[in-house]
């Protein structure tokens, strides 16, 4: 209920002065702003608002008058106006522009413009905001029989988009981009008609033609016709009604409370841990000549080295590192991985830094799956930012937090990612060019500091020197990047000035999220941080197209931390070095950053990456905003819940914000200045008014702050809890304080919090009633998206207003823009998904909406603060106690509804927590004290309502004053009205409940607090699930306030669930909250909301989740006739219960009979209890006060079965399935004299999984009828994935799925040749079937494990684009980000590709592949629980912090069984089944549980990504085998140093079955000293695979063959094992028929019938036909189940100490066969391949164009003295040298020179074995496998110095380019353009001559042409190379001639005439010629000379 008046414009004034205006209405009159130096127009654009409490009359006035004002004298009435507000409250809304008139009445020319709105107590008139509708799409889709008005915005108090909702008072948005006037009157006037008629809509029922349009069939579907009845009959749209309310607390009715948060604990500084694993794989590129790389690995501080690999540019590495830490997850994202390649790093050098490259952890983790995976990271120079590139490393990252579990790309073999541009190691969106740029990050100005040294100090220089100092010497610290910047110290200063700059440079993007800002003390001992602040570099930028570089501020940052009172030890420092929640405001920082990316072609630019600091010009005072007076108002309405610890004493509450209000260690003094009412001048308020709680005035009549209430003693409650008497007399705080206005920030963050909030409520609603299966989750799905649809179109049209004044920084308009942008799309989005809604796509959309909700709120998290957080003090003797902080925006004020923070003028439930580590853990989960706590922040100017939500019915009591000033906020509120009631808690059962006790069990009892009263259940002895069925009855409950808001808002009730102990204080085990359902005296007492319905709430224990609590609540008004009008209690009472009441009948659950029917099989591994062997065991189940017992095991060692399997008990358990209680099973050993003592127990939560459901009786019938013929023809391989690829032009699967064509080779390669391909080439030649080993089908089903990995994401990615596809239909946006990447040229390669792989499809499925499971065999069949299930036994507490106590430890044992629940009677059908045996039940057909004895044979393939266990980073394996008595450690051979090792071995164990079932396989490390560690190990449970219906005894192969290397491994041949299937699943068959035909039940299968043995006969056989059938067994009706194909498994290997943290992979599997059948065949054979010997023949012909060296001593001409070295192993061990072809003078060389390579290869990995010591000091050899690469490299000769390197070569012996015919044509392209050139494989060709170039990096790191070689190639077999031996050099056998070298090239001194010959001839001629000429005419101008003056004299004298 309020009068709104909108004061837009005056016009036609007078004159050039200051104009005011003031508006009055019922005596409450409000002013306006001074406009300064206005002439004819003021435009003041104003809002006011009054709420009236009562309906306004047609004949009252509104006042405005217009003033000039003045400073000095009394302001000047220029006119006044008056209006009655008849029309406005017939309308409602009443636009006006009207004259004004002067004192004498008469009109002057002066007008004003004005809006009135109104709104009145019922709500009779709607006031809409056209504007909305106007701009709303038409949420028109066709044939869906809607209103184009179905945003619902109709129906007010529905949701917060509506202006008015009822209850409250209307507030229209105040600066609402209102309509120019004139123009739009018309066109507003049909859209307020328009709103209008639509109101009706509910009611009236619209014309017949109204709804239907004309293309739409007359017929609606169900659904939507079941909407229009809803509609028309004036209900609201299903769609938005809320239909699940999640626990009572969330929903939330009316506006007077806001919702508790539950969860207690902070989690944020608790320590976890973490691994980091790398591996580095190897370099490529690395820039320079001849290096000896080396690689370091770094994260953090830890340092580690790879090998050093000798004189390579792409050295192999594949070496393995981990890190493990336990540090907080804050700590560790922040930590840096930074990884170099150093060159030369010896003993005695650290080696000089080629190129390095940083990530932080946290941009690892946020990948999918934690980790990069075979990924290239480009190495750069930090040192010198103008070189591009300098090299690639090749890793896989990964980082795992306890529980992750990383799933591992398999891996089969490296299969060479050539494509290093499309594998690069950076996140997804990071461009691969990034260019490295300058940080700027400005440090202007801090205040607030506290005080960080003890005063006694300065006291002491007080008294000496007198003078009195600020006891800090701050400066700031920046780190970024693993780097770290600081300013100058500010000595003695709370508020320093710095002006400074810190310089960072960096590549950009840069992948570390996060800059730290730190304000630290300089201390003389050590500097400690007064505050930390982090600043998230995704908030501040954003890379979209229309995105911004990181930019912040100049704006202030708050910083939190410790208490600032002073003390040497301060026990929360780590809360001020940013870990953990801040509990006390330390100080604000004024400062900014920018980004420029740098152009380094620029010479000028400064190229070092150091951390520069310099000075910066200070920014203006008002750069963050104009200093405002803010007003925060608090009302204590209850205190309750105090800590008994704290009880005694009296308490207080003081309420801080910043340092205002902070009386105890506030200390400093503000400087934040503020306007004093008269003058205008800045007077500096001398220091911070230490405010008496008597509330002083200042001399301008100014209120003081009161921030604390009175001390008051606490009164008992019971015997935990306190609470304070805050009966009818609230306490009340206020704080006056100024900050920087910069409220639009947060309300723009507030707009988007609140559309979160509701969307996640909604989203909870969703999957509430997807859990509870209520009807209709998608209606409701669809309301929330047309909700957010609606919420972000409002927020784009209240953002879009946002004035535009000086101090919004860079930022504030990036991010509006950035954010308006991303609602649009996604309002646009939810719109298009809400048609996409349907029961089917439910889930997927589901989690799509979930991504908008992460979105939201992250958009909604403002990284420039404003208002520091309000901190709420528990104070008891002055010292700190608990608190409660809350964010300022959530108690922010604004008019319009939208921008108001959530808890604004609430009420809202606050539970105070102990500060920093002691909040952790037990002792920070009891509540310290609960409040109900009201707080309103806003303008002082705006505090006119800022008691609006307060519940009504209280008088303000303010401090008695002689002056009579009006608007003294109040210290307390005294309630004059007050209601009763009585609570009624139906407390009906828990579950799943924490067990609190040793025995695994609580004794639980439940404590019920409202207000201040509380109540307990009963204690219910050793249960996890109690059933107390109790109604606790709270009598003369006073709440206060109006009765009506009761009803809508009643007060939470919390419930605390506790364990009784017999001594000491009963253990906190969880707490839950609830709302009541409320029943007013004048309501009647019954349906839809009474009696109310039980319902779960979820228990929280700190931040984890301790069951569910099933209950009800209801509070009923104690009306004037008393408590005889409430509905009576008539519970059955028990007698024996004694005063119990329990839970009446209309809300305990309806009961039926069931009956539970129990399996009881056996009990495995229990372990002791108190030190005594559990020898007779027995299980007792019990569910619902029912029960029964098994049979005595007698001796558990001998034979751990029981000996009756079923028995039963009947039970009456809840008709609604979803309320069945939990079943307990408990193993009690009975020992002698008739004790009992409890083993273990387990409670089975939910019976749902074992209720009996008998098959539909339609079903049956198709199944039995006719026959359904199966053709089974040779199944058509998998697809590869090239033909499957769609090539759209936005297809993102296009992207994923490159494969290369050098990879297709090598895919035929592995598919067929596997073990050897011989020398022929490989398409032609069929794989010859002798060559083919187990190993050729391990390798080529891994590929087809990979390619069917790569359909599914191929796959997935085609629905994400089509999903993208429909939802961006309307904008492109989206298809242009896709697109940014990717390279037109990829999808041409892709279209070539997929044509040629058709052909060859007939001749791959040639090996017969098994099936590799990336993952354990149970979790593919459901751990074998088919009918067989295990119940983990626990026993002892839960420990309470993370680390000790995990659900393994207190695991003591298993029981095997399982159950079956039914309803009695139990149907016919299955009792009158043939065979029905009645002692079993419903467990029909289960096999004897008598001892039995089994063959088991394991399988150990290799182990994948060990944990290194050796100090050298490595580990030597082996495995260890533990069956029962049978322990296997295969110790001797181990494999040396290898992290991947290959075992390829079988173990045969025989066993007995049930006593040792249980096989563990470890991995231990073989150390020659000292025990072996473990590094691993894996358990399985043979006996559920042994008796599982999925059969897992023995796989089932493919196909069926009687010899070679697929030979068939079981005993039972296929007919066997399927005739054995069809009669233990009563299933007819199989009848075998002609033609290849066999019949199962009604399935008809075909397929071959003839078999070939070893010589090649054929013979007749049935059992291709029966493995057909047993391949699909899961087809055949009612029996059929998957059968075990033939498998290798892959389980992880835990170790006890790392608990959850995998070390490594184990690939193996296990097969079985009973002892009392015919024994198996021999074990397969699955050693490891050996490497076939090899040997390389390659001779160096000739050289030609290799560059000149060296200059001649005597000539200057020059030269090269050549010879070539190759080597084909890592580390140069078979360097091979060619002579030197001396003084080579055109780079032309001659050798006819053979080097020969022998070497080990693996054909099926390709890589080269290598055995050899690691060092001098190993034990053994180590076995390396390296790539088959051939280096060649040409160098030049010096006799006395080092020989110079001039240029290499390196030839993979797979894939390498052919060689040139000639000299001329070998190019530099034959390096660099390797992709379009034709490779060849030695192993093909055998043999290869060519010229190849040899290549170095010049000094600008280019590659150029140093040389070219003439080469031949030949590889032979070692047998090859015997039979045609040749020898090295141009030795015997076979030698090479001589080369044939012109003579220069002997050196001349051993000839030295012929040089100077050669010299004078060639080189020299000319020069000479022209010498001599010379040196004549040089002789003859001499001898002239010389001559001339003696012929002169002769001929003077005429002699």
């Amino acid at each position: 209920m309020a009068l709104q008046l909108q004061l837009r414009t005056v016009t036609g004034l007078r004159g050039r002065a200051d104009r005011i205006a003031k508006a009055a209405f019922r005596g409450l009159s409000f002013y306006t702003r001074v406009l300064e130096n206005c002439e004819d127009e003021a435009r003041f654009d104003e809002t006011f608002r009054w709420p009236v409490a009562s309906n306004i009359d047609g004949n009252e006035i509104l006042e405005i008058q217009v003033f000039n004002y003045s400073k000095v004298f009394t302001n000047r009435l220029i006119g006044t106006f008056r209006m009655v507000l008849q029309k406005v409250v017939e309308e409602g809304h009443v636009e006006v522009m009207d004259t004004l008139i002067d004192d004498n009445n008469s009109a002057i020319q002066t007008s004003i413009s004005i809006e009135i709105r109104y709104q009145a107590l019922d709500g009779t008139v709607g006031t809409w905001n056209d504007k909305e509708f106007l701009e709303t799409p038409s949420v028109h889709s066709e044939g869906d029989g809607r209103y184009p008005l179905e945003t619902d915005s109709l129906l007010s108090g529905h949701r917060q988009s509506t202006d008015g909702s009822v209850g409250k008072s209307n507030q229209q948005s105040t600066e609402r981009s209102f309509r120019s006037r004139g123009k739009e009157k018309t066109k507003e006037h049909k859209a307020g008609k328009g709103v209008f008629s639509a109101m009706k809509l509910g009611k009236a029922r619209p014309t017949k033609d109204d709804h239907r349009k004309q293309d739409e069939p007359a017929v609606l579907e169900a659904e939507d016709l079941d909407r229009k009845v809803m509609r028309l009959g004036g209900g609201l749209d299903p769609d938005t009604i809320s239909l699940a309310s999640v626990t009572a607390v969330t929903t939330n009715v009316s506006n007077k409370r806001s919702k508790p948060d539950i969860k207690m604990e902070p989690s944020a500084g608790r320590p976890m841990d973490y691994q980091i694993s790398i591996t580095v794989i190897e370099a490529r590129q690395l820039v320079g000549l001849n290096m000896d790389p080396v690689v370091c690995v770094e994260v953090g501080e830890e340092k580690k080295y790879t090998s050093m690999k000798e004189s390579t540019n792409c050295p192999y590495y594949n070496e393995y590192f981990v890190f493990d830490f336990h540090v907080p997850p804050d700590v560790m994202f922040d930590k840096i991985i930074k990884l170099s390649v150093i060159h030369s790093k010896n003993l005695l050098r650290s080696g000089t830094l080629v190129g390095s490259f940083k990530m932080d952890v946290g941009t690892v983790y946020t990948q999918p799956e934690h980790q990069f995976y075979h990924k290239w990271a480009i190495l750069s120079d930090p040192e010198d930012l103008t070189a591009g590139l300098k090299g690639y490393l090749k890793c896989d990252i990964a980082v795992v937090g306890k529980g992750d579990n990383i799933k591992t790309p398999h891996k089969a073999n490296e299969t060479e990612e050539d494509d290093i541009e499309g594998n690069l190691l950076l996140p997804d969106g990071v461009p691969p060019e990034r260019q490295w740029a300058r940080f700027y990050i400005k440090i202007y100005r801090a205040e607030g500091l506290p005080r960080m040294n003890t005063s006694i100090m300065a006291n002491v220089k007080k008294a000496l020197i007198g003078e009195n100092k600020d006891l800090v010497d701050p400066y700031v610290q920046v780190a970024f990047a693993g780097q770290k910047g600081k300013t100058s110290v500010q000595k003695s200063s709370y508020e320093p000035l710095w002006n400074e700059q810190i310089i960072f440079t960096e590549m950009f993007p840069p992948l570390c999220k996060r800059i730290k800002i730190q304000i630290r003390d300089s201390d003389k001992v050590n500097d400690v941080a007064i505050g930390t602040h982090f600043i998230d570099l995704r908030k501040i930028s954003n890379e979209g197209d229309k995105g911004y570089l990181p930019t912040f501020g100049p704006a202030w940052v708050n910083m939190y931390g410790s208490t600032r009172n002073y003390t040497l030890m301060d026990e929360h420092q780590e809360l001020n070095e940013g870990l953990g929640e801040g509990v006390s405001f330390r100080a604000r920082l004024l400062m900014s950053l920018a980004v420029e990316i740098l152009d380094t072609s620029n010479p000028e630019i400064n190229s070092s990456t150091e951390v520069q600091v310099e000075q910066t010009t200070p920014v203006a005072d008002n750069c963050t905003g104009k200093m405002e007076e803010f007003f925060l108002f608090g009302a204590f309405l209850e205190a309750t819940m105090i800590d008994r610890k704290i009880g005694d004493k009296p308490i207080n509450f003081e309420v801080t914000i910043g340092n205002y209000g902070n009386q105890i260690d506030g200390m400093t003094k503000p400087v934040l200045r503020r306007k004093k009412e008269g003058g205008d001048g800045d007077e500096e308020e001398s220091e911070l008014l230490h405010n008496s709680s008597e509330d002083e005035v200042d001399e301008d009549g100014e209120m003081v702050s009161v921030s604390s209430s009175q001390p008051m003693k606490p009164l008992v409650t019971d015997r935990n809890y306190f609470h304070l008497p805050y009966f009818e007399k609230k306490p009340c705080i206020y704080i006056k304080s100024w900050w920087q206005d910069q409220r639009r920030r947060l309300y723009n963050a507030n707009i988007m919090d609140k559309i979160a909030d509701k969307l996640e409520e909604g989203l909870n609603d969703v999957q509430e009633m997807i859990k509870t299966e209520k009807p209709h989750p998608e209606r409701r799905l669809r309301g929330v998206l047309e909700e957010l649809s609606s919420g972000c179109l409002r927020f784009v049209t209240l953002a879009d207003k946002d004035q535009h004044h000086s101090s919004r920084t860079r930022l504030d308009r990036e991010r509006l823009k950035s954010c308006m942008r991303e609602l649009e799309n996604m309002g646009q989005q939810a719109t298009t998904l809400r048609s996409q809604v349907k029961k089917n796509t439910m889930k997927d959309k589901l989690k799509q909406v979930q991504n908008f909700l992460q979105k939201l709120r992250f958009l909604a998290d403002e990284p420039q603060h404003t208002i520091p957080d309000i901190f709420v003090w528990m104070m008891s003797n002055n010292k700190r106690i608990a608190y409660a902080r809350v964010p300022s925006k959530d108690i922010l004020y604004s008019i319009v509804d939208e921008e108001m923070g959530k808890d604004c003028a609430k009420v809202k439930t606050v539970f105070l927590k102990l500060p920093g580590k002691r909040g952790f853990g037990p002792a920070g989960w009891t509540v310290q004290a609960k409040m109900e706590i009201y707080l309103w922040l806003g303008l002082n100017k705006q505090r006119k309502d800022f008691l609006s939500g307060l519940p009504c019915g209280f008088e303000e009591k303010k401090t008695t004053r002689g002056q009579n000033l009006p608007s003294f906020p109040p210290i307390s509120l005294l309630y004059t009205k007050k209601q009763v009631f009585q609570l009624r808690a139906h407390m009906y059962q828990a579950r799943s409940l924490f067990a609190a006790d040793s025995s695994g069990l609580s004794d639980p009892f439940a404590r019920v607090f409202f207000t201040s009263q509380s109540q307990c259940t009963e204690v219910l002895n050793e249960t996890l699930c109690p059933t107390w069925d109790q109604l606790l009855v709270f009598d003369n409950v006073e709440l206060y306030g109006e009765a009506h808001e009761m009803r809508d808002d009643p007060p939470i009730i919390v419930i605390e669930i506790y364990d009784q102990d017999t001594v000491g204080k009963a253990d906190f085990m969880g707490r839950t909250f609830a709302k009541p359902v409320v029943k007013m005296s004048d309501e009647q007492y019954c349906p839809p909301r009474f009696p109310p319905q039980l319902e779960y709430y979820q228990i929280y224990r700190g931040n984890s989740t301790a069951g569910d609590l099933l209950a009800a609540f209801e509070l009923l008004q104690i009306g004037s006739g008393g408590k005889s009008d409430l509905p009576p209690i008539d519970g059955p009472t028990d007698v024996d219960r004694g005063p119990i009441l329990p839970v009446p009948l209309g809300i305990r659950p309806v009961l039926s009979k069931y009956r539970v029917e129990i399996l009881f099989w056996g009990l495995r591994d229990l372990k002791r209890v108190n030190l005594a062997q559990v020898d007779r065991p027995r299980v007792d189940i019990e569910c619902a006060g029912k029960g029964v017992q098994s049979a005595l095991i007698q001796n558990y060692k001998k034979n751990p079965n029981f000996s009756t399997l079923v028995k039963w008990f009947e039970v009456d358990l809840p008709e609604n399935e979803l309320l069945h209680p939990p079943l307990n099973i408990r193993v009690v050993d009975c020992r002698a004299f008739g004790r009992y003592t409890l083993v273990g127990s387990h409670t089975v939560s939910s019976l749902r999984k074992f209720i009996y459901r008998p098959p539909d009786k339609k079903a049956q019938h198709w199944n039995m009828t006719g026959e359904i013929i199966v053709n089974m023809e040779p199944e058509v391989p998998i697809k590869k994935m090239e033909t499957m690829v769609k090539l759209e032009a936005n297809s993102d699967a296009v992207v994923k799925v490159d494969v290369s064509e050098e990879e297709k080779e090598k895919k035929k390669k592995k598919k067929k040749g596997g073990g050897g391909g011989g020398g022929e080439e490989i398409e032609e030649e069929e794989p010859d079937e002798s060559m083919l080993d187990w190993w050729s089908k391990y390798f080529a089903s891994i590929e087809t494990m990979k390619e069917q990995l790569r359909q599914q994401e191929a796959a997935a990615a085609e629905a994400e684009e089509k999903e993208e596809m429909e939802i961006a239909d309307g904008f492109k946006g989206q298809a242009k980000n896709k697109e940014k990447f990717k390279t037109p040229k990829d999808d041409k390669k892709k279209k070539q590709q997929s044509a040629p792989e058709l052909p060859e499809k007939k001749n791959k499925q040639k090996i017969d592949e098994l099936k590799v499971y990336n993952k354990e065999l149970e979790t593919e069949f459901d751990n074998f629980e088919d009918w067989l299930h295990t119940f983990n036994l626990l026993r002892g507490k839960i420990g309470d912090n993370d680390d000790n106590a995990t659900e393994e430890e207190r695991i003591v044992g298993r029981f095997k069984g399982s159950m079956c629940v039914y309803k009695v009677p139990l149907p016919d059908d299955i009792t009158k089944e043939a065979g029905y045996d009645p002692t079993f039940g419903m467990f029909q057909g289960i096999p004897s549980n008598d001892p039995i004895n089994v063959l088991v044979r394991v399988y150990i393939v290799r182990a994948t990504d060990l944990h290194p266990a050796d100090i050298n980073g490595k580990a030597d394996p082996y495995i260890a085998i533990k069956l029962g008595k049978t322990d296997i450690k295969d110790k001797e051979n181990y494999i040396s140093k290898q992290l991947n090792p290959v075992f390829g071995k079988s173990f045969d164990i025989e066993a007995t079955f049930p006593m040792e079932s249980m096989l563990t396989v470890a991995v231990y490390d073989w150390d020659l000293v000292g025990t072996d560690d473990l590094i691993g190990e894996t358990k399985i449970d043979l006996e559920n695979r042994y008796y599982s219906k999925h059969r897992a005894t023995c796989g089932v192969s493919q196909t069926y063959s009687i010899h070679g290397y697929n030979i068939w491994r079981d005993p039972m041949k296929p007919s066997q094992i399927l005739s054995k299937l069809c009669k233990e699943g009563k299933v007819d068959g199989p009848h075998f028929g002609p033609g290849g035909r066999v019949k199962v039940a009604n399935r008809v299968y075909t397929g071959p019938t003839e078999i070939e043995d070893e010589n090649g006969q054929k013979k007749q056989t049935d059992e291709h036909l029966a493995l057909t059938v047993l391949r699909h067994w899961e087809d055949v009706p009612r029996a059929g189940c998957k059968l075990v194909p033939e498998h290798v498994e892959t389980r992880p290997l835990l170790n006890p100490d790392k608990p959850g943290i995998e070390q490594g992979r184990l690939e193996m599997w296990v097969d079985m066969f009973p002892m009392d059948m015919p024994a198996p065949g021999p074990a397969i054979d699955i050693s490891p391949r050996k490497p076939k010997k090899y040997e390389l023949r390659v001779i160096v012909w000739n050289t030609d164009e290799v560059i000149l060296e060296d200059d001649d001593y005597f000539t200057g001409e020059k030269s090269s003295d050549i010879f070539v070295r190759g080597w084909l192993k890592g580390q140069q061990e078979d360097k091979q040298d060619t002579d030197v072809h001396y003084h080579s003078l055109t780079g032309e060389g001659n050798f006819n020179w053979r080097y020969i390579f022998p070497f080990d290869y693996l054909m099926a990995e390709e890589k080269i074995v290598i055995s050899k010591k690691e060092s001098m000091f190993s034990w053994d050899e180590t076995e390396y496998k390296i790539p088959a690469r051939l280096t060649l490299q040409v160098w030049d000769a010096d006799h006395f110095s080092a020989d110079d390197f001039l240029g290499a070569i390196e030839l993979d012996l797979n894939r390498f380019p052919r060689g040139a015919k000639t000299s001329k044509q070998c190019s530099l392209e034959m390096v660099t353009n390797e992709a379009e050139l034709p490779m060849v494989s030695i192993f093909k060709q055998k043999r290869v001559k060519g010229w190849w170039p040899f290549v170095a990096r010049d000094e600008n790191d280019e590659l150029e042409i140093t040389g070219k070689v003439e080469a031949e190639l030949h590889l032979l077999t070692a047998e090859e190379a015997e039979k045609s031996p040749a020898g090295l050099a141009r030795n015997e056998p076979d030698p090479l001639e001589k080369p044939n070298r012109p003579d220069t090239s002997f050196i001349w001194f051993l000839n030295p005439l012929k040089s100077i010959k050669y010299l004078i001839c060639t080189r020299y001629k000319w020069l000479i010629i022209k010498i001599v000429l010379a040196l004549l005419l040089l002789i003859m101008v001499a001898l002239f000379l010389y001559s001339m003056p003696g012929y002169m004299v002769k001929k003077l004298l005429g002699a």
